[in-house]
């Protein structure tokens, strides 16, 4: 199979690296962070906005997608990117998160899972081959595999009966790919909660499928920081370098600090978007709560260090306004300004280690926004 990824440079004292994803012609400079579309859109941006942010490569829900709008819609329009009038490249997870955070409505079975609705009741079962059947009615360049994410604090029976069904849907879901692999690529999902054990048997015998990528999922689930950093430290060694890794639903500034140290190439998360519409913004110098009385007759932008053209035409007291009238365009200002800083702040922790000061760049953010 040909290669996907290539690793460009490697930072001397961790496991830090950079390199170029292409997927069907996108180029994709990694670290890389990735906005949210749950349901075919960036909350409150339109796709031209995710255009000149620069965002190469988005993520979107298989499970909401497979709700609302329907296979039928997605294929009438051939794919979600023609869909939402969004050009470049595409993520999508499988669903297993959703059986994971609505655990109430779901059943496992040997073969897939059978769910409710959350939107009506309705009655419907996912599969290995049905999540890839629907995410190529997506139209994804990276499909995820259907897996099962124990929770936090599960025994060690469920933890092993989650990596069998796990390791075997992901063998499935190859071979059901190979068949028809349509220029999309499927990564596998590698589980184990938190220990460490399973963690490596889990890559181990996902790395052995020739997979084009590996995901890690079932971290920031719940989990302490420190158990999270240790099963991070615990896999880095044993990754391979040939294939991007992408760390599933994790996405604050000093989780993704943590994950780059131990080799991870991809990051998607809500938390800037849905921070973005709850009033706090990432800045230069840290957080900021944009509903604060103190920010009320605040004449300057909410990061005079940033580019964005929020930051370049808005007060910070103007957006402040926004905020508390509950005004839309709040949503819209304060979203398009996180996803600016978040783009920003991975290019220059890409720079930080082509050019070897990524311990540097790491204590100064994790100064700025550890907690």
């Amino acid at each position: 199979m040909s290669s996907i990824f290539t690793e460009k440079s490697k930072d001397p004292g961790s496991y830090a690296r950079t390199g170029t994803l292409i997927l069907n012609g996108v180029q994709i400079e990694t670290p890389i962070f990735m906005p949210v579309g749950t349901r075919g859109s960036i909350k409150s941006l339109s796709s031209s906005d995710i255009d000149e942010l620069g965002y190469n490569l988005i993520l979107a829900n298989t499970y909401h997608l497979y709700l609302k709008p329907g296979k039928e819609v997605l294929d009438h329009f051939h794919g979600l990117k023609n869909f939402m009038s969004y050009k470049r490249a595409l993520l999508t997870d499988s669903g297993g998160f959703q059986v994971f955070s609505l655990a109430s409505l779901f059943k496992f079975e040997e073969d897939g899972v059978r769910f409710q609705s959350h939107i009506d009741g309705s009655h419907h079962k996912f599969t290995p081959s049905s999540v890839i059947d629907m995410q190529r009615s997506i139209g994804s360049d990276i499909m995820m595999v259907l897996d099962d994410c124990a929770p936090y604090g599960s025994d060690l029976k469920r933890l092993e009966l989650a990596l069998e069904r796990t390791h075997r849907w992901a063998l499935e879901s190859y071979h059901y790919w190979m068949e028809k692999p349509n220029g999309q690529n499927v990564f596998p999902i590698v589980q184990g909660g938190v220990n460490e054990s399973l963690r490596k048997r889990s890559l181990d015998t996902l790395q052995n499928i020739d997979f084009p990528g590996i995901a890690i999922g079932g971290l920031s689930v719940g989990e302490p920081r420190p158990e999270y950093i240790r099963i991070l430290e615990c896999m880095a060694p044993f990754f391979d370098n040939a294939r991007p890794r992408y760390l599933m639903g994790v996405g604050t500034v000093v989780d993704i600090l943590e994950g780059v140290k131990n080799g991870i190439d991809m990051f998607d998360c809500v938390l800037p978007t849905r921070n973005a519409r709850n009033g706090q913004v990432f800045t230069s110098q840290g957080k900021i709560n944009l509903r604060n009385e103190s920010h009320r007759l605040s004449e300057s932008p909410i990061d005079p260090e940033c580019g964005c053209k929020v930051c370049k035409t808005y007060s910070l007291g103007y957006i402040r306004h926004l905020h508390k009238v509950k005004e839309l365009t709040a949503f819209s200002l304060s979203t398009y300004h996180n996803l600016y800083f978040m783009q920003s702040f991975m290019e220059k922790m890409r720079k930080s280690i082509e050019i070897g000061n990524f311990q540097g760049f790491y204590d100064h953010w994790k100064n700025l926004f550890g907690s």
